[in-house]
């Protein structure tokens, strides 16, 4: 059989785990809600699709990412649906990170690390956090892992691997750079002509990105600049003397001290043995380049978000698993050997007692924390459906919100442009309006953007009336009819 017809039972293989790890994440975790940037994603995609220009300049926009942007076209076209369209499209992504990761694993070291270190990143709280939420991050790195799958079963394949990371490159600007350190890794392999080629892909991303800013904003830089703006609206860590707290503190809220201990022994042991130096060499180096990519980030004083480190958070459970059980990727089984089995069986030990005393109860949290949050954003949708909201949306002015948060829900939900929804915080309410609050204190509290976004009174303005509530909201109008 040709290696295309071979390749083709493991990638369905691959896509049907893939496939049941969502299902089996959605079946803990229930529906989630979409978060903030994405549900933008969502309008921005609908504005496309009906060719209106996307309003990425209201203000606390979130970064336009175009492949996020280019999912939310067809989803829109499913209303309602749409939301759990890129939702599923979220949880999905995780389903193939944690699929890639094994598949990654099993290349380099065999299918025990491969497993163990799926089931690490799969049990991590942020990553799952982010992912089930629709956040861009995860699905970035699953691109990446999986180009990394790509070049761990043919070295220096070329154009498969940089499709991979210009896919990713359309939703996280760090994968521009590992494209451009593959075009460096591919050179001796290349004549100037593949070279050239290799180069086109390499500049895809950010050429594309570039583009579509400039297209609908006049301005090729307008991601950066407002990712900058957004940084320091909100007093973000930011700069080069951040780093190293926030690599510690995220890192380590990642991964938690066991699995870092497991990951630091399999990194040494792996570059250190021979038999496992060259296997090692590619993780390795994948996780150095989120670490030099975040140090751009903040260098061009950008935010230092903890789901920017999610790809060496990967690695780093990739490199516990070795930690644990690289011994079965040794050839013989020499005394070393066996002293490394026996260190690596009480080191799975130690890492399962601290996942029951304390990982199950995190995650027991995060399906807590997610359904408040689904039922907060459910709740919008259905308080604005109900007849009298719509009659008041329809009649009266300018809808008004305690904060940001909830903007781009009502854009969708309402078939409105973000720009006709204004703050309160910003923008005292005006007579004849629409003011939709939270209904509780517990509502408030989850419906924030950003603990730095000023949030107005719950209070309604003097003259207007409710005209409809429910558990998590309330919708009053400014004029009578």
């Amino acid at each position: 059989m040709s290696p295309a017809r071979r390749a083709l039972p493991r990638a369905a293989a691959s896509a049907a785990a893939a496939a049941g790890v969502a299902l089996a994440i959605f079946a803990w975790f229930g529906r989630a809600p979409l978060n903030y940037d994405t549900f933008y994603a969502l309008v921005w995609g609908g504005d496309l699709l009906h060719g209106r220009t996307p309003q990425y300049g209201v203000p606390v926009a979130p970064t336009p990412h175009p492949l996020a942007v280019l999912a939310g076209m067809p989803a829109s076209l499913f209303g309602d649906g749409g939301v759990d369209v890129m939702i599923g499209l979220a949880v999905l992504a995780i389903g193939f990170l944690v699929v890639g990761l094994f598949r990654l694993g099993t290349e380099l070291f065999g299918r025990p690390v491969g497993l163990l270190a799926a089931a690490i990143f799969a049990t991590r709280v942020p990553p799952l956090d982010f992912g089930i939420r629709g956040y861009v991050d995860l699905p970035a790195v699953a691109f990446v892992v999986w180009a990394a799958v790509l070049e761990a079963r043919r070295p220096r394949r070329g154009a498969p691997v940089l499709v991979l990371l210009a896919l990713a490159g359309l939703l996280r600007p760090e994968a521009w750079l590992y494209a451009g350190a593959y075009w460096l890794w591919l050179l001796p392999a290349r004549d100037w002509r593949g070279r050239g080629r290799a180069l086109v892909l390499v500049g895809a991303a950010p050429a594309i990105w570039a583009i579509s800013d400039l297209a609908i904003t006049g301005d090729a830089l307008w991601s950066f600049h407002g990712t900058h703006d957004l940084a320091a609206h909100f007093a973000r860590e930011r700069g080069l003397s951040h780093v190293p707290s926030v690599l510690r503190e995220r890192l380590g809220i990642t991964m938690r001290a066991p699995e870092l201990i497991a990951a630091a022994v399999g990194l040494v042991g792996g570059l250190a043995l021979r038999p496992l130096r060259r296997r090692s060499a590619l993780p390795a180096a994948v996780g150095a380049l989120n670490g030099v990519a975040f140090l751009v980030l903040a260098a061009a004083g950008l935010s230092l978000l903890g789901r920017y480190l999610f790809l060496a958070a990967a690695m780093l459970s990739l490199f516990a698993a070795v930690g644990l059980l690289g011994w079965t990727a040794l050839p013989t089984m020499r005394a070393s050997k066996w002293l490394w089995a026996v260190a690596g069986a009480a080191g799975l030990v130690v890492i399962a007692l601290f996942f029951v005393a304390q990982q199950v109860d995190r995650l027991d949290g995060l399906r807590d924390q997610v359904r408040a949050q689904q039922a907060v954003q459910a709740g919008l949708r259905d308080v604005v459906r109900n007849a009298a909201a719509r009659r008041a949306l329809d009649r009266c002015g300018t809808p008004f919100v305690t904060n940001h948060w909830p903007v781009p829900q009502l854009a969708y939900w309402t078939e409105r442009r973000p720009a006709t929804i204004a703050d309160a915080a910003d923008r005292r309410p005006a007579t004849g309006g629409v003011f939709i609050a939270p209904g509780n204190a517990s509502a408030a509290r989850i419906a924030v953007l950003d603990p730095h976004d000023p949030s107005a009174t719950r209070t309604p303005p003097p003259g207007y009336r409710q005209v409809a509530r429910n558990g998590s909201w309330v919708v009053y109008a400014g004029c009578r009819g």
